[in-house]
């Protein structure tokens, strides 16, 4: 029996993952998610666009200087200010690659370049030879391939393998192809490229059909070897292809496909959960393999069937991606060593100022809990993991008034710093307006909410409220989020948090 083909997996959450709406990172937040993907196990981690912008730069730069295990990636335009820039950042890299691109297709040669096919295929060879002087590995990207003309795809690929590619990505820019399709690319390129056993076939494809992860496994049926994903399939417009869905369905799929991954399964949702604390994008429940009801079954024929034999309505095991067998966890009793095992399994691992801190929200949970879950436990983690020591403003205490025939009213006590405490109240149209006016005046920041979201973190009535929301303040956004067993409390924990990143510069 011949052993499984090996699927590289590319994962590009920092890079095109980021330019998703919403979902920018600082340079910690980037840092820590680029452990997580090394941690699960990615080949390649395309680390971002480093002549975008000096944070760009810096973030590529620090994790090729901190991060083991997959090759680090920067992307780059076929131009010489471009790729040097990329190399710039990734040179401390112990296994770098340089990942360069340019517009093929007939619209973006015509409206966006305004190049002849000469002109881009003389532009494709020269940026694939100056990236080619600074390392070895170099992948070669002709955009919006998907609307490319097969002929002129085929002469450039062609050319930018003899150049010195040893990968050529073959991208669904905009999300346009079906499987079928992009299928009939990768085979078509196969036959017709004479140079392709050279490279690496990759492919990319966004979501705006909903067919990337459809049209990324027809390519990998095809001869792809390797796959361009990012964590909960978020990115540009409707997103990438996701990483979890298509590993899965390799893994799970492995009598079709035959490909295996190097992906450590039991780390996707840890990953995920990572991901959307990081961004305060919450995963859609019904997400697979990773949203909170995908293992999830109510329907009374369902149940049944489970009971009995939990293959006839399963096919993945749920430990086999990173859910946990049992939900309820831990009481008013456990201690210190007991919640750091349990966050442990649940994919975090906390330090010991951390962990104290956590387990002080924890004790206090129990007095106001009889049961405490996993949802409580991965909020109130990641609540205070979003937090910094340094943090400007600090809840002291908080009151509201709100009944019908009366105006809504909130008073905050605040602590700056060191300083002394503030106190401040307002009206509003409701608490949570009258929360933000009362934070306005302690802070002096004008805080324009574009975003408001309130989600259950467990079961029941007095379960906690996660509030995850977005502020405008001078042109730029940012993300607050707070947890607490008071819908009002979690809004002005999540209104501070977002005050306290204006304060310290962090989106």
């Amino acid at each position: 029996m011949s052993s499984p083909r090996r699927v590289l997996i590319f994962d590009t959450t920092l890079r095109d993952g980021e330019q998703s709406p919403g979902c920018s990172m600082n340079l910690a937040e980037k840092l820590e998610m680029a452990g997580a993907l090394a941690e699960l196990g990615v080949d390649i981690m395309e680390a971002g666009f480093p002549i975008a912008s000096p944070g760009d730069f810096e973030a590529v730069r620090e994790i090729s200087r901190t991060i083991r295990g997959p090759v680090i990636c920067g992307l780059a335009r076929c131009n010489d200010a471009d790729i040097d820039r990329a190399w710039e950042a990734l040179q401390h890299a112990i296994r770098p690659r340089i990942h360069v691109f340019l517009a093929t297709s007939a619209i973006h040669r015509e409206f966006k370049l305004r190049m002849t096919t000469d002109e881009i295929v003389a532009r494709a060879v020269a940026g694939v030879q100056r990236a080619k002087r600074h390392c070895d590995d170099i992948e070669f990207s002709p955009e919006d391939a998907a609307r490319t003309e097969h002929d002129f795809l085929c002469r450039v690929v062609e050319a930018a393998i003899d150049a010195g590619a040893t990968t050529v990505n073959i991208p669904d820019t905009v999300g346009y192809a079906t499987p079928q399709q992009m299928g009939a690319t990768i085979a078509m390129l196969r036959n017709r490229v004479p140079n392709i056993d050279r490279a690496v076939i990759s492919v990319h494809c966004h979501n705006d059909l909903g067919l990337a992860v459809a049209n990324s496994l027809s390519g990998v049926e095809n001869g792809a070897g390797q796959i361009e994903c990012t964590i909960n399939g978020i990115g540009e417009r409707a997103g990438n292809c996701a990483l979890e869905e298509v590993v899965m369905a390799l893994r799970t799929r492995h009598d079709f496909y035959g490909c295996e991954t190097a992906v450590n399964t039991r780390r996707l949702v840890p990953t995920s959960r990572l991901l959307s604390s990081i961004t305060g994008m919450q995963v859609q429940r019904n997400k697979a393999i990773v949203g909170r009801n995908a293992f999830a079954h109510e329907a009374g024929i369902h149940q049944d069937g489970m009971l009995k034999e939990r293959r006839t309505y399963e096919i993945m095991a749920p430990e086999d991606v990173g859910f946990q067998k049992t939900d309820l966890v831990l009481g008013k009793h456990s201690g210190r060593a007991a919640l750091a095992d349990r966050a442990r399994a649940l994919g975090f691992e906390l330090t010991g100022d951390q962990l104290q801190r956590v387990f002080d929200d924890f004790k206090r949970l129990c007095d106001k809990k009889k049961e405490v879950y996993d949802g409580d436990l991965i909020a109130m983690i990641e609540g205070r993991l979003s937090e910094s020591p340094r943090d400007e403003w600090q809840l002291i205490a908080f009151e509201v008034a709100s009944g019908s025939g009366r105006r809504p009213m909130a008073r905050l006590t605040l602590r700056r710093g060191a300083q002394e405490v503030t106190e401040e109240s307002a009206d509003g149209d409701g608490p949570i307006d009258a929360a933000f006016l009362a934070a306005e005046r302690i802070t002096g920041l004008k805080l324009h909410c574009k975003d408001f979201q309130v989600r259950s973190t467990s079961l029941g009535h007095d379960a906690q409220a996660d509030v995850t929301l977005e502020i405008e303040h001078e042109g730029k956004t940012y993300r607050g989020r707070g947890v607490s067993t008071d819908s009002v409390e979690a809004t002005v924990k999540a209104l501070l948090n977002a005050a306290n990143r204006i304060a310290s510069g962090a989106v």
